[in-house]
């Protein structure tokens, strides 16, 4: 597993594991390589043996203190290795180096599996959007992590050196 930042050149790929997954509401073309040009964006890419497996984007404001998990996206061959875990682990280290304090997302009601991860990540249900998934009619479920909660939970030694030990464990580079 080989995490690193998306690039433009990623966007083809990118969008052809976006339409994969997400065959009836996938982003555009435009609106994904606005997402991965912006400075509120932080995209980052899994490749497996030269090709890209996975994909995860966070929305956060520099200044802001709070964030959104855009996506992750794991390809059907690559799923149940850990992969989504580590891309939301680069997330949410890439958060906490922005001084965020909460990270919300949405989930489609009918993904038990995202659900899991996200609860065993420390997210919590706050909410949900009725119908929010078109044209499937699904809810989103929408959840809530205090960063530094999950920080100090995962490296209570030093709060300072989260993000530098997450990114260790995807292999993340800036």
């Amino acid at each position: 597993m080989t995490l690193r930042r998306a690039t433009a050149d990623d966007l083809g790929a990118i969008m052809a594991l976006e339409r994969a997954s997400f065959p009836s509401d996938a982003w555009s073309e435009a609106m994904m390589a606005e997402e991965i040009a912006s400075p509120h964006g932080w995209y980052i890419v899994d490749e497996q043996a030269g090709a890209l497996v996975g994909y995860a984007g966070l929305r956060a404001v520099r200044g802001a203190k709070d964030a959104d998990v855009q996506t992750i996206t794991i390809a059907e061959s690559a799923r149940g290795r850990g992969r989504g875990r580590a891309l939301l682990r680069a997330l949410m280290a890439e958060a906490s180096d922005r001084g965020v304090h909460d990270v919300f997302l949405e989930v489609r009601d009918d993904n038990p599996v995202a659900q899991a991860l996200y609860v065993s990540e420390g997210f919590q249900e706050i909410g949900r959007r009725p119908r929010y998934y078109q044209p499937d009619d699904v809810d989103a479920v929408v959840m809530k992590a205090d960063l530094r909660g999950w920080v100090a939970a995962r490296h209570p030694e030093s709060s300072a050196s989260a993000a530098d030990a997450a990114r260790a464990q995807g292999g993340v580079c800036s």
